[in-house]
């Protein structure tokens, strides 16, 4: 299958920074003379036509990312870059929901690759609510984001209490994408609430539910850590999705990733009567439980949720042990599901594999 784009949009984004901002913006920043090469990148001027961006550092007009977000005009219909200085950015922010068209493209300091272990966005928050708890909230559409770490930084003691959730990121927004980003969590990681998602060989890490949501998103070379989990004797999921009907879109598909860590999981949970998970050319360890899936906190029927497994390699992939109800497709069953145009992908990601 064709991988149109890639190449060309990683080779741009490892330059050290995109810019087309007014030059007062720029009177700060020692890096301005190689903000203004960037400009002529392929992937600006051609896919994305992004025309002004927003720096945030401690020497830079924006400080925090969230003023960078707030100061985009109202009426803005055109790609705005948000560039993050490298470093931990400690505060929590939102992109929140907009009549217009609010188009964003995060970028970090040293470009795609090496930007997830130099510039994250960092937040110690703990609530009983998902969406109150998350560091990084997007519920904007069109927002793309290169190289960046999310992290939520609530100490154990807050969540050792199994109804605390410790959000890194929730994504509510529709066509949302994620390029070499990592997120981090104590558990509940990801809330990948609605919407059409990209990952692109994104870290994600947690114990219980940590990709969760009922989100139409694939998950392209994912690389998934289990961390062990104290709360509870109960065994983690990987995830939980929250497909409610037949004619819901929702799903999360896993494309040629790898999952390992400490302890055992789940590749998932039942969390509705239509959940739909698919994992496919994924290596599994042997952190996966023998029965592959659960229905632990679940009472309806099993007979329409879709929890499958396609192709995939590794000691946590064996199907001996697996729960009757769980799914074995073929490549061409699920060939429907593995490529970007489970999420009308062509559409509108700037870059993608399949």
């Amino acid at each position: 299958m064709a991988r149109p784009c890639l190449l060309p949009f990683f080779l741009l984004a490892a330059a050290a920074v995109l810019t087309s901002a007014p030059s007062g913006a720029l009177a700060k920043s020692k890096l301005a003379k190689k903000s203004d090469d960037i400009v002529n990148g392929p992937l600006l001027t051609e896919k994305i036509k992004a025309k002004r961006t927003l720096i945030v550092g401690p020497d830079e007009e924006y400080k925090t990312v969230q003023s960078a977000i707030d100061a985009v005009p109202a009426g803005n219909t055109e790609w705005i870059i948000v560039h993050l200085r490298s470093g931990v950015h400690r505060h929590a922010c939102c992109f929140p929901i907009s009549p217009i068209s609010f188009s964003f493209c995060f970028q970090e300091e040293r470009g795609m690759g090496n930007g997830k272990g130099r510039t994250s966005i960092s937040h110690e928050s703990a609530s009983a609510d998902n969406a109150e708890s998350a560091a990084f909230t997007v519920n904007a559409d069109n927002v793309i984001v290169f190289g960046v770490s999310f992290r939520n930084s609530a100490r154990s003691g807050l969540v050792n209490n199994p109804e605390i959730r410790s959000v890194s990121a929730m994504v509510a927004g529709d066509k949302v994408a994620f390029y070499h980003c990592a997120f981090y969590s104590p558990h509940h990681t990801l809330f990948d609430s609605t919407g059409r998602h990209y990952y692109e060989s994104c870290y994600i890490q947690g114990n219980i539910d940590f990709i969760f949501g009922g989100g139409q998103s694939m998950f392209q070379c994912p690389e998934i850590f289990v961390k062990p989990d104290r709360r509870t004797a109960i065994l983690g999921s990987i995830t939980a999705q929250d497909r409610k009907a037949e004619d819901d879109a929702s799903g999360f598909v896993f494309l040629k990733g790898k999952v390992y860590g400490v302890g055992e999981v789940y590749l998932g949970r039942v969390n509705a009567p239509d959940s739909r998970v698919i994992f496919a050319d994924t290596y599994l360890s042997k952190t996966i439980n023998p029965a592959g899936w659960t229905r632990i906190g679940y009472t309806g029927s099993t007979e329409k949720v879709m929890l499958a497994e396609v192709n995939c390699t590794g000691p946590g992939s064996d199907a001996a042990k697996r729960v009757p109800w769980s799914r074995r497709f073929t490549v061409n069953e699920a060939s429907k599901y593995l490529t970007v145009d489970f999420i009308n992908g062509k559409e509108w990601l700037p870059a993608f594999y399949y």
